[in-house]
């Protein structure tokens, strides 16, 4: 029997491992990005060859925290690597704060919704959306967010032009596909009339087990193919 989690059954797992002293809240995050690596590898094995590039938009919690992991993965890797941060790091989780820092020792950290921030995009081989995770429970309403969802969005529909050309982006969501609630499967606060509260992927990579919302509603069509990591747990 396949295991299927509420958001909340997902956290009791892991404060238990970790209240338990059997793990630690940066191991997890540490396994978790690790897992988003190896599931972005083997679903597209050419990106292992180097020269390659990526996007890395990071949120205000362990999401984010997740999403910096995965920059300095791929930095080690020889990628070069763009990190937007939406967010303050003075407020940041601890956990994610720490890789916040280490990914800081590596390379830039630009505000996300900065001035001008689309005359700096560049075409890239991976853009990842790691803003908002299970725990999400309120509307995205920051058109700057809405913007960031398009091009996410857009990248799953201009692929199969882009492929031709030899050079395409490819979109992957940490854990869940953010603003789609994890027990639902439905948009949160649902679309404006001119916005995104939820970007659409090619690749989503959650942990330990899927989750009600990758099933249910609107899940299956913004989580695309969904590969689940184990962490642990």
């Amino acid at each position: 029997m396949t295991e299927i989690l509420t958001s909340e059954q997902m956290r009791a797992l892991e404060r238990a491992a970790i209240d338990s002293g059997s793990v630690s809240g940066r191991e997890l995050m540490e396994r978790a990005g690790l897992g988003v690596v190896e599931a972005i590898l083997a679903e597209w094995p050419e990106l292992a060859e180097g020269g390659r590039s990526a996007e890395i938009l990071c949120g205000p919690g362990n999401n984010g925290g997740d999403g910096f992991v995965v920059a300095r993965l791929l930095k080690q890797r020889g990628w070069q690597v763009r990190v937007a941060f939406y967010g303050d790091a003075e407020r940041l989780p601890p956990d994610a704060r720490h890789n916040y820092d280490l990914w800081s020792e590596l390379g830039d950290v630009v505000p996300a919704c900065r001035e001008g921030w689309t005359d700096d995009l560049r075409p890239v081989d991976l853009i990842v959306d790691a803003v908002f995770g299970i725990g999400l429970s309120r509307p995205v309403d920051d058109p700057c967010l809405w913007e960031w969802f398009w091009l996410v969005d857009d990248a799953l529909d201009t692929a199969p032009l882009d492929r031709n050309s030899g050079r395409w982006t490819r979109s992957v969501a940490i854990d869940i596909p953010s603003g789609l609630d994890a027990d639902t499967g439905e948009v949160i606060g649902g679309e404006p009339e001119h916005g995104l509260r939820a970007p659409r992927v090619m690749l989503t990579v959650t942990f330990h087990a899927s989750k009600r919302g990758h099933i249910m509603g609107e899940g299956p069509d913004l989580c695309s193919k969904l590969v689940v990591k184990g962490i642990g747990l």
